[in-house]
């Protein structure tokens, strides 16, 4: 590769810690910067404070060879850094992104040029509308240092990252594009340089292309997921149609999935967009999809589509517990559900804007006792949403007995073992909200599932003891 580069990383949530730990697996010389010091001293020990797939032995790696460390968040601390990546929090507050931490971590940095002698690249990772690096950033950045991009004073650009919660390292390291933007030629020259160990598609483009390319991505995304919700809703709705059948056919379109050689088929994994739930969450999809609503509405742009797309989702969770409540007839009051998965999706703690959350709080609201499991989110969920929703267990397997009903929310893996023991769901009803399991799997129970309507002879489940 080039020669490394001296790279120091403003924020350690998902993107920053992926990336800095990515950037230092890679050969760079990487410091992270985080204004909480219990944050620091963990990093330093090489252990994350977030859940990552494969994040703990590379992070302990890079940090046992000195090429990651950890320091206090003050400008001082940036050192003698190439570049720096802004990846702090862009929270959504009324549909519109909140630019406090940027402005923030700007301003630090900008104080850093001040007395920078050598060329350095100030860009952006965080997540940010359209005009933003170009205009926000650059003017807190010149404000604070006295200096001009472009007078070649100091560089600037905007990197989006396209990261998985869950699958984050894997995304960092085996990219399928690289998206440099930039407001100069040497930022261009550093991203190059900074990128050199990757070998995929990089696309240089300007930093506003940059952030909108971002946003629409996971509109698109987002667009599949609800235009897919909807159609399941409407298949369940005229009965006689299992929507994965439907799904399959679609998905036979050489469009979505190109045939191959000897009849095999590309097998893209857009089709996993495909796939009827309970709708999206996470730190992405809904405050990405509200931002673009918000900035086009700003724009003189009537925002109809991403507005059907918000709409979806927010109806989608309580969308498809209606025929799982009705099974129990006119007032659920007193019955026992067990929740099982709390986390947005599996693979990850993260619980925000979670569909879980969702239907904990709707249930609880209609008199049902809740019980919830996940394995590693558990503490997150009671967090999010306050003592006396939902009651965890342990024992997700021995809770079903107590249960008069089941909803399966989270595509955790440990629960493909309803399958191999499908007593445990006998004269239960049970929700496939993620439509992990095929109809008829479960015949002893009340099987339903997301696009799909089970037989109407099924009997309506006993309610269950304590």
């Amino acid at each position: 590769m080039a020669e490394p580069l001296s790279i120091s990383v403003v924020g350690t949530g998902y993107v920053g810690l992926v990336s800095g730990t990515c950037l230092a697996a890679k050969g760079h010389a990487v410091r992270v910067l985080d204004l909480r010091p219990d944050v620091v001293a963990t990093i330093n020990r090489g252990i994350p404070p977030i859940h990552e797939a494969g994040l703990s032995q590379l992070l302990a790696d890079v940090v046992s060879r000195g090429r990651l460390v950890a320091a206090a968040a003050c400008h001082e601390a940036i050192g003698d850094a190439d570049l720096v990546l802004l990846c702090v929090g862009t929270p959504s507050h009324d549909g519109a992104i909140d630019l406090g931490q940027i402005r923030s971590a700007a301003a630090m940095v900008g104080r850093w040029l001040r007395d920078r002698e050598r060329f350095a690249a100030v860009v952006v990772k965080s997540t940010v509308v359209p005009g933003t690096t170009d205009t926000v950033v650059r003017e807190v950045l010149e404000a604070e240092s006295g200096r001009r991009v472009s007078a070649g004073q100091f560089g600037l650009g905007m990197n989006p990252e396209f990261l998985r919660e869950g699958e984050a390292v894997e995304d960092f390291m085996h990219p399928d594009r690289i998206v440099f933007g930039h407001e100069d030629d040497g930022t261009l020259d550093l991203l190059r340089r900074m990128y050199a160990p990757w070998n995929c598609e990089k696309i240089a483009v300007n930093s506003r292309t940059a952030e909108m390319i971002k946003y629409a991505n996971n509109c698109m995304l987002a667009l599949q997921i609800s235009a897919v919700n909807e159609l399941a809703n409407v298949a369940a709705a005229v009965g006689g149609i299992d929507f994965m059948h439907v799904v399959r056919g679609v998905a036979a379109d050489k469009r979505w999935n190109p045939p191959q050689a000897e009849g095999r088929r590309a097998n893209p994994a857009i089709l996993s967009y495909l796939v009827p739930g309970c709708g999206f969450g996470g730190s992405c999809f809904p405050k990405d999809v509200e931002a673009m609503r918000t900035l086009a509405s700003s724009a003189g742009i009537e925002p109809r589509v991403l507005q059907a797309v918000l709409d979806v989702n927010a109806a989608q969770p309580v969308s498809v517990l209606r025929p799982f409540l009705a099974a129990f007839g006119e007032d659920p009051r007193g019955r026992s559900v067990l929740l099982l998965g709390l986390a947005f999706k599996p693979g990850t703690d993260d619980v925000r804007e979670s569909a879980s959350l969702v239907m904990a709080r709707y249930l609880a609201d209609l008199g049902v006792r809740v019980l919830a499991h996940d394995p590693i989110a558990a503490a997150n969920a009671v967090a999010a949403l306050g003592p006396g929703v939902v009651e965890l267990v342990d024992d997700w397997q021995a809770a079903i007995s107590v249960a008069d009903g089941v909803v399966l929310a989270t595509r955790w893996p440990e629960y493909e073992a309803l399958a191999t023991t499908p007593t445990l769901l006998e004269s239960k009803v049970f929700l496939d909200a993620r439509r992990m399991f095929a109809p008829g799997i479960f015949p002893r129970a009340r099987h339903i599932a997301v696009g799909y309507t089970p037989a109407t002879d099924q009997p309506t489940a006993r309610k269950a003891t304590t």
